[in-house]
């Protein structure tokens, strides 16, 4: 680590003096830098600790009232500063300009200089471009009142902007950089008593505390450039593919590669050119997934270790939440990695989140093995585990429906296409009495006028606004639907949580629902599991039950099976799934799990889609084709006026500029 450490003194009777980068105190001794042993890294040092008495606010209030009194960079003149674009400063920010060195922050990562000063409501540049870039890591400008210095933790070494904040330390007039998950006993904190609960982070609203980095005048803004966030979302992937790009190089953007995408358009000639547009689009989203998962690989993590109530490891770490686009879902899979936990070989380990914080930011993760490093709890790294099988799974819908027209009914078939097709009305029988459902509210006129429409359509819209009642609508159209055309429905949505919703509505209508959820997912709760198909088949009565519970009993104490009996056991659980699969009324997935290999067997008449403009088209195409020749496809959403998006681009400009940007 390095030997940092800034002190201030906030003198009572007497003005801020100048502040430099030395290795002695300043004239007058107001502000100083200076360079001690490692074991000193990284604290801030008040002579009058008496501005600071008080907890948090008293604490923060002192700070903010001896910083109105610096002289920032007094020999500074931004206005008699007339540089142009090409002669601004390397340390200028590179989203508008802005060049006073008390105002702007490097990113290591990529050596760029931002401000931070705040770009509408979004937050300061430096975070913005944290945020998007998915660095950590910066460094002050070596003219800025605290110098040259790099931000970390003075336990750990921690480097991550997000985690770091400052608190004070008894009876010394000086505040010190630690990491949010410090623990209170650290060895490197321990003689300095610390109070944690005095913790307070550097990064407050999305802006950089202005006693650190100063926030730039209204004249300096002024005279700044002002950038759109669809400007500054293209000017941080074009660096990506080129580094050294500038803002003026956004004005031809990228040619080559946008003549690799064939625009999307409202009419296909077949199912070739269909899949010829949305392939190629599935890759690139798989392309971008890929490399912002890797990217999100963390260092420097505090681990603490724990046992759950089935005797599995648990890690339990904090998760900074102020990276808004790292969202943390119940059963993702994660890996830990450790170079030398106390002197062994180096050591890593997969789980799955099954706890992900909430207003404490601690995750937990249940670890595969039981082998783990109990001893020691600092020094870990983060990644994020990236799984093609979703992606794999929209090429192979895509494939499918290319290649074998029999997946889909004709009519299905041509509408997908953006043919004209004459109308068709199903011979269904209707309910003879109430078209309400058992258990459920009574419908209302216009929830009546959708049931009694979407049975008789081969392809149906949901629509409305939150509130009016279409869950309602879609579990009383399935409970018909299995009750009148005697056939099984497969219900997805695009999210866990919608499929969850959606299964227990049905259930409670009295049809036998199972919930398909992902293997990888199946020791994660969830508020069904009583509907699960790992739940119900660990709880059947049948021939072969018995023995399938005690291998599984055996793999989970004993971590593993002989080769035969995991074979074994694997026939039995594939026989006893498939015996539950085939006996339910309504299968629950999300549209992804639509295509599953248990599935692959069944073949549905019927498929709803829920939250269907939350799905990019490749994905709702999975449950679609991978059933039989379906009379119905229902689509129930949210909006007055849906076309299902075609792909998410996640910022990346190659999808805006293919037309797939457009709903």
């Amino acid at each position: 680590m390095a030997s940092n450490v800034f002190s201030q003194n906030f003198a009572t009777q007497a003005p801020f003096g100048d502040l430099t980068l030395a290795d002695n105190t300043v004239a007058g001794g107001l502000l100083s830098f200076q360079d001690f042993p490692a074991s000193q890294d990284h604290y801030y040092e008040f002579n009058d600790f008496s501005q600071l008495q008080g907890i948090n606010t008293g604490f923060a209030d002192g700070i903010a009232a001896g910083v109105e009194q610096l002289r920032f960079d007094d020999g500074f003149d931004e206005a008699s500063s007339t540089h142009t674009p090409e002669q601004l400063p390397e340390w200028a920010c590179a989203y508008c300009g802005v060049h006073n060195p008390s105002c702007v922050v490097k990113c290591i990562y990529s050596g760029k200089w931002f401000c931070n000063g705040r770009m509408g409501s979004s937050g300061s540049c430096i975070v913005v471009h944290l945020v998007k870039s998915k660095c950590r890591e910066v460094q002050l400008h070596r003219d800025s009142p605290l110098g040259e210095a790099v931000l970390e933790c003075y336990a750990s070494g921690n480097k991550n902007v997000f985690s770091l904040g400052f608190v004070p330390v008894a009876g010394d007039n000086t505040v010190v950089l630690l990491a949010r998950d410090t623990p209170p006993n650290h060895p490197s904190t321990r003689d300095l008593g610390v109070d944690m609960s005095q913790w307070q982070p550097i990064i407050e609203d999305r802006q950089f505390v202005a006693w650190m980095v100063k926030v730039p005048s209204e004249e300096e803004r002024l005279r700044s450039r002002r950038l759109t966030p669809q400007q500054v979302t293209a000017l941080e992937e074009l660096w990506k593919a080129a580094p050294e790009a500038r803002l003026e190089d956004l004005e031809g953007g990228p040619e080559e590669p946008e003549n690799q995408l064939t625009p999307a358009v409202l009419r296909y000639e077949d199912a070739a050119q269909y899949q010829a547009v949305f392939r190629p689009l599935v890759k690139l989203e798989a392309d971008y997934d890929k490399a912002s998962k890797e990217a999100q690989r963390r260092e420097n993590i505090t681990v603490r270790w724990d046992v759950g109530l089935n005797k599995k490891k648990l890690a339990c770490f904090f998760f900074p939440q102020d990276d808004v686009e790292v969202k943390l879902m119940m059963g993702d899979e994660l890996r830990l990695k450790h170079r030398c936990p106390s002197g062994r070989p180096a050591w890593e380990g997969t789980g799955h989140v099954i706890i992900t914080g909430g207003s404490s930011e601690e995750v937990c993760l249940e670890m595969a093995k039981p082998e783990v490093p109990e001893d020691t709890s600092v020094g870990f790294s983060l990644e994020f585990v990236w799984k093609a099988t979703s992606f794999e799974r929209m090429s192979g819908a895509l494939k499918l429906f290319k290649d074998y027209s029999a997946s889909i009914s004709g009519y299905l078939f041509h509408i997908l296409l953006g043919h004209e097709v004459e109308p068709i009305t199903l011979r269904i029988p209707l309910p003879k009495a109430s078209f309400s459902a058992p258990n459920l509210p009574e419908l209302n006129h216009s929830q009546l006028h959708a049931v009694r429409s979407v049975l008789q359509q081969p392809l149906s819209l949901i629509q409305g606004p939150p509130g009016t009642g279409k869950t309602v609508t879609s579990a009383t159209i399935v409970y018909h639907l299995c009750t009148t055309a005697g056939s099984q429905v497969l219900v997805c949505a695009p999210s866990n949580v919608g499929v969850d919703q959606l299964a227990e509505k049905v259930a409670a209508t009295g049809l036998k629902v199972v919930r398909l959820c992902a293997k990888s997912r199946e020791a994660v709760a969830s508020p069904v599991e009583h509907l699960t198909l790992h739940h119900q088949v660990a709880h059947l009565n049948l021939p072969g039950s018995e023995l399938f519970r005690k291998l599984r009993q055996l793999k989970s104490e004993k971590g593993g099976l002989t080769s035969q009996d995991e074979r074994h056991f694997a026939q039995l659980r594939r026989s006893l799934e498939a015996e539950v699969l085939a006996h339910a009324d309504v299968v629950c997935a999300t549209c992804v799990g639509a295509g599953d290999a248990r599935l692959a067997a069944l073949r549905f008449q019927h498929v709803l889609v829920d939250e269907c403009t939350q799905a990019s088209e490749p994905e709702a195409l999975i449950p679609l084709v991978l059933g039989a020749k379906q009379e119905h496809w229902i689509c129930p959403s949210l909006r007055s006026k849906v076309y299902l998006p075609l792909v998410r681009p996640a910022g990346n400009q190659l999808a805006v500029q293919s037309g797939s940007s457009t709903n």
